[in-house]
């Protein structure tokens, strides 16, 4: 895949985008701990979303509702913060036990073969897990793991990043970028010094079964390091991970390495958030890449425009047929690209709680050799969503 007038292209944007960028305050998605007793954190986000996808041959209409909702407490414990993390998604119930509608996209199984053209639910527990981090001199040491926890690997999740959370659809580079962040069995160690933090993970490879409900747990059979620079709102990292048999209908490990830069805060005295990132899969039979820039940006006191655009390597023709080690198959991969333009408009706001609806619009670049299946594939939906931050 050749991505030189895109990487020329994505250049000069984050050189336009990053320097005229003012950070606010730092979002934390946990509350500091009080001097005593515990503070509490709770935030959730939720979509009723109908979802139209226009292609050759077929298309797909929906209703549907992606949602998540999180609580975090933090206390003193000694010298140190202990932080108890939970998060759930009713995504099992509220998505079509196939998944939702999503042009190229691909990831995960059902009925034991390759999901392609959805994105699959998400697990019912999103997260589990636990973290201590204790202040060392200048430096401090931090432990967290759970039966449900995000490895250090990738950038912030999609759910979760500012530039992104307006949106009701995953990335087509999910599956390049963060989709370890529900992973069941993690243990995470490290070493915080200024505004660097270093982090190692042991974790479990496989990737969630098709039952939404329960914990996939088992050996923790791979592994991942991250680096990371985090000032205020900007947050950039790079991290390598060897996923061990992620994927039940492809043989072999998966090395995944990842770059990504981030940034909440202003553009032109109007909020904005930006996150710019690479991924890439290096598998047994080939390697497969992506390159996402996402980007928020306040319109109005109560509107806010989005936009995402991505170009990803995607297994589509010939994917699945599980065959063994020295005996290949052919893997036709194919770059695919989409660009997203969305809308919006905070219609009312009561305390925590903020309600709005929206709407956005996606095009394809459509290789090739998928246009006799895709044609030129169009797709939009329109949202109503609830969110609450309370810290």
């Amino acid at each position: 895949m050749n991505y030189s007038g895109f990487a020329r292209a994505l250049v000069l944007t984050l050189g336009a985008l990053v320097f005229p960028l003012t950070a606010q305050a730092q979002h934390e998605h946990h509350p500091p701990a009080p001097a005593a007793g515990w503070a509490w954190s709770f935030e959730s986000n939720a979509f009723l979303t109908a979802n139209f996808q226009e292609r050759k041959f077929r298309d797909f209409h929906q209703v549907e509702s992606q949602n998540w909702l999180m609580a975090m407490g933090s206390r003193r414990v000694g010298t140190g913060t202990l932080t108890l993390h939970s998060m759930l998604s009713f995504e099992p119930f509220s998505l079509r036990d196939l998944g939702s509608s999503q042009v190229f996209q691909t990831g995960e199984t059902f009925g034991g073969a390759p999901l392609i053209d959805y994105q699959h639910p998400h697990d019912l527990f999103m997260g589990l897990s636990a973290a201590y981090e204790r202040p060392m001199g200048r430096t401090s040491l931090l432990i967290r793991g759970g039966l449900v926890d995000e490895p250090a690997l990738g950038p912030t999740a999609f759910m979760h990043r500012e530039s992104a959370n307006l949106q009701p659809t995953a990335p087509l580079s999910h599956h390049e970028l963060d989709s370890t962040h529900i992973t069941p069995g993690v243990v995470t160690g490290g070493v915080r010094a200024g505004d660097w933090l270093v982090e190692a993970s042991a974790f479990r490879g496989l990737e969630p079964d098709e039952n939404r409900t329960d914990l996939d747990l088992g050996a923790l059979d791979s592994y991942s390091v991250r680096g990371s620079w985090i000032r205020g709102d900007t947050r950039a990292q790079v991290s390598v991970g060897h996923i061990n048999e992620p994927d039940l209908t492809e043989p072999g490990d998966v090395i995944r390495v990842t770059a990504s830069f981030e940034r909440n805060g202003t553009l032109a005295g109007r909020r904005s958030a930006m996150t710019v990132a690479f991924g890439r899969n290096n598998e047994l039979f080939d390697s497969e890449n992506a390159i996402l820039v996402e980007m928020t940006l306040g319109l109005s006191t109560r509107g806010t425009g989005y936009v995402r655009a991505e170009v990803a390597d995607k297994h589509i023709l010939g994917a699945g047929g599980r065959h063994p080690i020295g005996l290949q198959h052919p893997h036709i991969i194919s770059a695919v690209g989409a660009l997203t333009l969305g809308y919006s408009h905070d219609l009312l706001q009561l305390g925590p709680q903020r309600i709005a609806v929206g709407a956005d619009i996606s095009g394809y670049r459509t290789p090739a050799e998928l246009v006799p299946s895709y044609g030129r594939p169009v797709s939009f939906h329109i949202y109503g969503r609830w969110n609450v931050a309370r810290r």
